[in-house]
Protein backbone atom coordinates (compact mmCIF):
# COMPACT_ATOMS: atom_id res chain seq x y z
CA UNK A 1 0.00 0.00 0.00
CA UNK A 2 1.53 3.36 -0.99
CA UNK A 3 0.47 5.13 2.23
CA UNK A 4 2.37 2.67 4.41
CA UNK A 5 5.41 2.93 2.14
CA UNK A 6 5.32 6.72 2.35
CA UNK A 7 4.96 6.64 6.13
CA UNK A 8 7.91 4.28 6.50
CA UNK A 9 9.99 6.55 4.28
CA UNK A 10 8.95 9.50 6.42
CA UNK A 11 9.84 7.71 9.66
CA UNK A 12 13.30 6.85 8.36
CA UNK A 13 13.69 10.26 6.69
CA UNK A 14 14.49 8.68 3.33
CA UNK A 15 14.08 11.95 1.44
CA UNK A 16 15.33 14.28 4.17
CA UNK A 17 18.52 16.26 4.14
CA UNK A 18 19.72 14.57 7.31
CA UNK A 19 18.58 11.30 8.80
CA UNK A 20 19.11 10.10 12.35
CA UNK A 21 21.88 7.59 11.60
CA UNK A 22 23.94 10.08 9.60
CA UNK A 23 23.45 12.81 12.19
CA UNK A 24 24.63 10.78 15.18
CA UNK A 25 27.30 8.71 13.38
CA UNK A 26 30.74 9.39 14.81
CA UNK A 27 29.45 12.39 16.77
CA UNK A 28 32.60 13.61 18.53
CA UNK A 29 32.62 12.44 22.14
CA UNK A 30 34.09 15.72 23.36
CA UNK A 31 31.22 17.71 21.81
CA UNK A 32 28.25 15.66 23.08
CA UNK A 33 27.78 17.74 26.23
CA UNK A 34 28.87 21.13 24.85
CA UNK A 35 26.63 24.12 24.22
CA UNK A 36 27.12 27.00 21.86
CA UNK A 37 26.15 30.51 22.84
CA UNK A 38 22.47 31.02 22.22
CA UNK A 39 21.67 27.32 21.81
CA UNK A 40 19.21 26.01 24.38
CA UNK A 41 20.46 22.41 24.38
CA UNK A 42 23.49 20.18 24.08
CA UNK A 43 23.68 17.29 21.63
CA UNK A 44 23.13 14.86 24.50
CA UNK A 45 20.00 16.68 25.59
CA UNK A 46 18.62 16.64 22.04
CA UNK A 47 19.44 12.95 21.55
CA UNK A 48 17.82 11.95 24.82
CA UNK A 49 14.80 14.14 24.17
CA UNK A 50 14.37 12.46 20.79
CA UNK A 51 14.57 9.04 22.43
CA UNK A 52 12.29 9.85 25.35
CA UNK A 53 9.59 11.50 23.24
CA UNK A 54 9.61 8.76 20.61
CA UNK A 55 9.48 6.10 23.35
CA UNK A 56 6.47 7.83 24.88
CA UNK A 57 4.59 8.08 21.57
CA UNK A 58 5.36 4.41 20.84
CA UNK A 59 4.11 3.42 24.30
CA UNK A 60 0.91 5.39 23.77
CA UNK A 61 0.44 3.82 20.34
CA UNK A 62 0.55 0.23 21.53
CA UNK A 63 -0.16 0.16 25.26
CA UNK A 64 -3.79 0.20 26.43
CA UNK A 65 -2.49 0.84 29.97
CA UNK A 66 -0.47 3.89 28.90
CA UNK A 67 0.29 6.40 31.67
CA UNK A 68 0.83 9.99 30.57
CA UNK A 69 4.23 11.47 31.39
CA UNK A 70 4.90 14.90 32.88
CA UNK A 71 6.19 17.60 30.57
CA UNK A 72 8.90 18.77 30.50
CA UNK A 73 10.64 16.79 33.23
CA UNK A 74 9.96 13.32 31.77
CA UNK A 75 11.05 14.36 28.27
CA UNK A 76 14.50 15.86 28.85
CA UNK A 77 17.61 14.38 30.47
CA UNK A 78 18.80 15.63 33.82
CA UNK A 79 22.39 16.21 32.64
CA UNK A 80 23.94 18.31 29.86
CA UNK A 81 26.42 15.55 28.97
CA UNK A 82 26.05 11.78 28.79
CA UNK A 83 26.31 10.48 32.37
CA UNK A 84 28.41 7.44 31.38
CA UNK A 85 30.81 6.46 28.62
CA UNK A 86 28.18 4.17 27.11
CA UNK A 87 25.07 6.35 27.52
CA UNK A 88 25.26 7.94 24.05
CA UNK A 89 25.51 4.60 22.24
CA UNK A 90 22.78 3.09 24.42
CA UNK A 91 20.47 6.02 23.65
CA UNK A 92 21.17 5.74 19.90
CA UNK A 93 20.50 1.99 19.98
CA UNK A 94 17.24 2.40 21.90
CA UNK A 95 16.07 5.17 19.58
CA UNK A 96 16.69 2.93 16.58
CA UNK A 97 14.96 -0.03 18.25
CA UNK A 98 11.89 2.05 19.08
CA UNK A 99 11.85 3.51 15.56
CA UNK A 100 11.81 -0.06 14.24
CA UNK A 101 8.93 -0.90 16.57
CA UNK A 102 6.99 2.12 15.30
CA UNK A 103 7.74 1.03 11.73
CA UNK A 104 6.35 -2.42 12.56
CA UNK A 105 3.13 -0.83 13.77
CA UNK A 106 2.92 1.11 10.49
CA UNK A 107 3.51 -2.03 8.45
CA UNK A 108 0.85 -4.11 10.22
CA UNK A 109 -1.40 -1.85 12.26
CA UNK A 110 -4.75 -0.21 11.65
CA UNK A 111 -3.81 3.34 10.74
CA UNK A 112 -7.24 4.94 10.80
CA UNK A 113 -9.26 3.54 13.70
CA UNK A 114 -9.00 5.63 16.87
CA UNK A 115 -6.88 3.99 19.56
CA UNK A 116 -9.26 2.55 22.17
CA UNK A 117 -7.40 4.11 25.09
CA UNK A 118 -7.03 7.54 23.47
CA UNK A 119 -9.26 10.51 22.90
CA UNK A 120 -9.57 10.18 19.15
CA UNK A 121 -5.91 9.68 18.22
CA UNK A 122 -5.14 7.17 15.47
CA UNK A 123 -1.96 5.28 14.70
CA UNK A 124 -1.63 7.46 11.59
CA UNK A 125 -1.62 10.57 13.78
CA UNK A 126 1.00 9.09 16.11
CA UNK A 127 3.28 8.08 13.23
CA UNK A 128 3.07 11.56 11.76
CA UNK A 129 3.77 13.03 15.19
CA UNK A 130 6.91 10.88 15.59
CA UNK A 131 8.15 11.77 12.11
CA UNK A 132 7.48 15.49 12.58
CA UNK A 133 9.04 15.64 16.04
CA UNK A 134 12.08 13.62 15.02
CA UNK A 135 12.64 15.69 11.90
CA UNK A 136 12.60 18.94 13.85
CA UNK A 137 15.06 17.84 16.53
CA UNK A 138 17.35 15.93 14.17
CA UNK A 139 17.66 19.18 12.22
CA UNK A 140 18.60 20.95 15.44
CA UNK A 141 21.11 18.24 16.27
CA UNK A 142 22.72 18.43 12.83
CA UNK A 143 22.94 22.23 13.02
CA UNK A 144 24.44 22.06 16.52
CA UNK A 145 26.99 19.50 15.35
CA UNK A 146 28.06 21.67 12.41
CA UNK A 147 28.39 24.72 14.69
CA UNK A 148 30.37 22.84 17.33
CA UNK A 149 32.70 21.30 14.75
CA UNK A 150 33.24 24.67 13.03
CA UNK A 151 34.06 26.30 16.36
CA UNK A 152 36.52 23.54 17.16
CA UNK A 153 38.36 23.90 13.82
Amino acid sequence: MPLRRHLLGLLYMKDAHADFVTTVADFPVALRGKKIVGAPHTAWQLLEHLRLAQEDILDFSRNPDYVEKKFPEDYWPKTAAPPTDTAWDESVAQFRKDLGAMASLVAKGDLKTPLPHGTGQTLLREVLLVADHNSYHIGQLMFLRKMLEARKA
